[in-house]
């Protein structure tokens, strides 16, 4: 089924120049970028994205990394997106992550690990509305 997922180029990634070359592994990897918008994000926003992590002790450090400088935020389409866009992001730690992924190419630790993407299709649509402001085709 062709799905439509978020993706996020973190501020580790769009500060170390590496935007390019994550955007290239996007489309070479058969994605379709239907839409791409570059800001920062506002820490009311960010506590309102990681809502599920608000009661874990890492919560604060992942909004204010999440918002300590510009991040690109795309909607990428493919047939199961949200799978195969979790599996081209590859790991959470970089270091476990497999060759070949984005986490392994770019991240450079847990915490900052380069890219982010909806776990579900259920949370692909809400953050998709969140970012976008509009459901997901």
């Amino acid at each position: 089924m062709i799905e439509q997922t978020l993706a996020l180029i973190k501020p580790d990634a769009v500060a170390a120049g590496n935007t390019g070359n994550i955007i290239k592994m996007i489309e070479e990897n058969g994605f379709i970028i239907d839409r791409m918008e570059k800001g920062i994000l506002k820490k009311e926003h960010a506590e309102n994205f990681y809502d599920i992590h608000k009661e874990k002790p890492f919560f604060n450090e992942l909004v204010e990394f999440i918002t300590s400088g510009p991040l690109i935020v795309i909607a990428l389409r493919k047939e199961g997106a949200v799978d195969e866009w979790r599996k081209l992001m590859g790991a959470t730690d970089p270091t476990k992550a497999e060759a070949g992924t984005v986490r392994k190419d770019f991240g450079t630790e847990i915490g900052k690990n380069a890219v982010h993407g909806s776990d579900s299709l259920e949370n692909a649509k809400r953050e998709l509305l969140l970012f976008f402001g509009q459901q997901p085709q």
